[in-house]
C-alpha cells in the first residue's frame, strides 16, 4: 500500500499547446512503476485557463478536487465542482478547465499510453 499526499507533491509547469487562457500546472501522482497501468495527474488551472477541444484514445475520468470548472462538448457545457466525477468515453470531443472567476483542479485518470488528439488550434 502507498499513501500519496497531494499537498506534498510539487507543482510543475504544464506548458503545452493544448492549454489556453492562463497558466496550468500539474502534479505527478504515480511513480514510474505505477505508470505502466495508469496515467494519473493532478492538474491545476488558473482562473479562465482551459484545454482546447480534444479527445483521448482511452476513457478518461476527472475527479474535481478544488474550485469550479467547466467540462464541455460541442453540444453542452456543464459547471463542475468539488466532489463531482466526470466520465468521458474514448473518442468524445471535449474540453475542460476553470471558470473565469475560479481556479480549478482535477485528478485526471486514463489508461497508460492513452493518446490525446488536439482538435482545436
Amino acid at each position: 500500500m502507498k499513501v500519496i499526499r497531494t499537498d506534498q507533491i510539487p507543482k510543475q509547469p504544464f506548458d503545452r499547446p493544448i492549454f489556453t487562457g492562463g497558466p496550468v500546472t500539474f502534479q505527478p501522482i504515480l511513480t514510474e512503476e505505477m505508470e505502466k497501468t495508469f496515467d494519473i495527474k493532478l492538474v491545476n488551472f488558473s482562473k479562465g485557463a482551459r484545454n482546447k477541444f480534444h479527445s483521448h484514445t482511452s476513457d478518461q475520468v476527472l475527479i474535481v478536487t478544488a474550485g469550479t470548472g467547466i467540462v464541455a462538448t460541442k453540444e453542452e457545457e456543464v459547471v463542475i465542482k468539488v466532489g463531482d466525477i466526470v466520465y468521458i468515453p474514448a473518442g468524445e470531443n471535449h474540453w475542460h478547465g476553470a471558470t473565469k472567476d475560479s481556479e480549478f483542479s482535477h485528478i485526471y485518470v486514463a489508461s497508460a499510453g492513452s493518446k490525446t488528439i488536439r482538435l482545436e488550434d
